[in-house]
């Protein structure tokens, strides 16, 4: 019988269909390196996600019988596709179903950090609100705002149709022209300097890759607005987190509404301290419909892969 591993958890709607088809390994929420490699030892399917490293450590432990890595994620730069590709190993990933609750994670996080409302919340909690304070909690309006997007494409391109009904000014950054897009959300390309100029909200939504890394870091912010919001619900290495603590402590940026980190789960103390940040603990695609939805393609993949037939949604 076949052997899956699952180096941390897979979800019923796609453990299910796979019981009886092969023997499954398990490595569990809190798996080591060590213990998914041990798990993963002789198998021929694996299934990761963007919190497990694929790399040839991994691929050397698992042997020459490994035929598919197939990725709980869209991103999937935590698998060294390179080395898959050598050793003629198959990736997947889980695209399309995330769009909507990332997008609508991504909108609640631009709304919560232009509104104070995690500064806010805590007040209420501590008792330190006293009342109504005119001068408190004064944040940003959407309505009439300039919303720039950064990376135009699935998950980019449904933030900004939710942004429509808010009368935004749209303006996006992206590699080529999205003609369909700018003509249906009314939307300018411009060249990312000028976007962090006149942007008053900064969402991102660009692939890891070492053109993106620390995208945003000391020299970008400098080009933003003080009052300026930023938004990262793609990936953490597309933000220098310790710029931006500095930024927020020294007023130079009015606030953040982050999902996602580059050393997550570590998270560093000086944004955890920073003022006007709501941090979420990477839920952009945490809806019963996308995840149940991420598992089942995580599991057609495995299915086909054994099966010998070409998976969908294959990367390499």
């Amino acid at each position: 019988m076949s052997v899956v591993a699952i180096a941390r958890v897979l979800l019923p709607a796609g453990l299910e269909p796979i019981r009886d088809l092969a023997k499954i390994r398990i490595g569990g929420v809190d798996a080591t390196p060590d213990r998914v490699r041990e798990i993963t030892a002789g198998a021929e399917a694996l299934v990761a996600d963007p919190t497990v490293g694929v790399d040839a450590e991994l691929l050397d432990a698992a042997g020459p019988g490994l035929r598919l890595v197939a990725n709980f994620a869209v991103g999937y730069d935590n698998v060294d596709l390179e080395e898959c590709r050598r050793r003629g190993i198959v990736v997947t990933n889980t695209p399309d179903v995330l769009t909507n609750a990332t997008a609508e994670l991504a909108l609640t996080l631009t709304l919560a950090a232009a509104r104070f409302l995690s500064e806010g919340e805590r007040d209420l909690r501590a008792g330190r609100w006293q009342g109504l304070e005119p001068g408190a909690y004064r944040g940003l309006e959407l309505s009439g705002a300039t919303v720039g997007v950064v990376g135009l494409g699935r998950i980019g391109g449904r933030y900004a149709e939710l942004l429509a009904g808010f009368g935004v000014e749209l303006l996006y950054a992206a590699r080529s022209p999205k003609p369909e897009a700018e003509a249906r959300l009314a939307a300018s390309r411009v060249e990312l300097e000028e976007l962090l100029r006149r942007s008053d909200v900064v969402s991102l939504h660009a692939p890891a890759s070492p053109e993106t890394h620390h995208l945003i870091d000391a020299e970008a912010l400098r080009l933003m607005e003080e009052q300026a919001v930023l938004v990262n619900t793609a990936r953490g290495s597309l933000v220098d987190l310790a710029a931006v603590a500095a930024a927020l402590r020294e007023g130079r940026l009015g606030a953040v509404g982050l999902d996602v980190y580059e050393d997550e789960p570590r998270i560093p103390a000086e944004i955890l301290e920073a003022p006007h940040a709501v941090l979420a603990p990477h839920i952009g695609s945490a809806t019963i419909k996308a995840r149940d939805a991420m598992a089942r393609m995580v599991t057609d993949s495995v299915i086909a892969v054994l099966d010998g037939c070409e998976p969908p949604n294959r990367v390499v």
